[in-house]
């Protein structure tokens, strides 16, 4: 009984803690993830080249909601060091994207207008770690 007890108490202890929903505390996540970025790349996640780019770092999605017009390509870009993430549509019946390990990308152009909730497949259940994109009508 003692061994169960003790197993139990070390799994409590080594679950991972759910994203972040405090909105100053996402922001500055948001701004590390902007800044990894830049270090990586050299230029703003902004400046970015006929897409639009959403980051995946710390757990969150940056930003964590998307409102882009209908036609956009999205590049979602692993900044983390050394969590790998994915993109899954899963309520669009989408298959989930392959593993994006650090500096990796994975892009979708959206074409019909309505939100679009997405999440991380390894991450969406114990770290809560979902986004959407909401395609407008041009």
């Amino acid at each position: 009984m003692r061994l169960l007890a003790s197993s139990v108490l070390f799994a409590l202890s080594v679950q991972p803690a759910l994203a972040e929903t405090d909105p100053d505390k996402i922001a500055k996540i948001c701004a590390e993830a902007d800044a990894r970025y830049t270090e990586i790349y050299g230029h703003a996640p902004s400046d970015a080249e006929g897409v639009t780019v959403a980051l995946m770092y710390k757990y969150t999605f940056c930003p964590v909601t998307l409102e882009v017009p209908v036609g956009t390509t999205v590049r979602w870009v692993n900044v983390d060091k050394r969590t790998s993430h994915s993109t899954w549509f899963k309520d669009a019946g989408e298959a989930e994207s392959q593993r994006l390990f650090p500096d990796e990308t994975a892009e979708q152009t959206f074409d019909i207008p309505g939100e679009w909730g997405y999440l991380c497949g390894p991450h969406w259940e114990s770290h809560d770690m979902v986004g959407k994109v909401i395609v407008i009508p041009k």
